[in-house]
C-alpha cells in the first residue's frame, strides 16, 4: 500500500474534489480549531482539514496518530444525523482511527478543555526520570 493509498484509506476521486471544496466552506467553529491545529502548532502534530478518509470527508485528520476530530453542529443533535454519526465512528474505527467529536459550543467557550482533551491523544505520558519525585 503506497503512503497516498494509506493516508485516505482509498477515498475515490470525488470524495477529493467534495473535501476541495469543503475547505473553501469551514464553519466558523471549523475555522477556529483550524486555527490552533494548523501549522504543526499543536506539539509538532500535522493536522490536516477537510481530510478524504474511504468514502467519508472527516473536519480534521492527524495521520501520525491516526486521529479524526469531528466538530459537529446543532444538526448532529437530530436522531437521524446521530444515527448516521454513530455508523460513519464505528467504520473509522475498524481502520483502526480514534475518533472525538466536539460541539460548536465548545470549541467556542471551552477552547481550552478542548485543547486539553485533545492533547491527551498526542503523546503517551513519559515516565519521570529517575530520582525526580522520590
Amino acid at each position: 500500500m503506497t503512503y497516498s493509498e494509506n493516508l485516505f484509506y482509498g477515498a475515490s476521486p470525488e470524495i477529493h474534489r467534495r473535501a476541495r471544496e469543503l475547505r473553501k466552506q469551514m464553519t466558523p467553529a471549523e475555522k477556529k480549531l483550524w486555527d490552533i491545529l494548523k501549522g504543526k502548532s499543536l506539539s509538532g502534530f500535522k493536522f490536516r482539514r477537510q481530510h478524504p478518509i474511504k468514502k467519508f470527508i472527516v473536519d480534521f485528520y492527524c495521520h501520525e496518530l491516526k486521529l479524526v476530530i469531528e466538530v459537529d453542529g446543532s444538526i448532529h443533535n437530530q436522531k437521524d444525523q446521530a444515527e448516521y454519526d454513530l455508523g460513519r465512528t464505528f467504520e473509522l474505527e475498524e481502520l483502526g482511527l480514534k475518533v472525538i467529536r466536539f460541539r460548536n459550543e465548545e470549541v467556542f467557550d471551552l477552547t481550552e478543555e478542548v485543547l486539553d482533551r485533545i492533547s491527551g491523544f498526542l503523546a503517551p505520558p513519559r515516565p519521570s526520570p529517575r530520582g525526580e519525585g522520590a
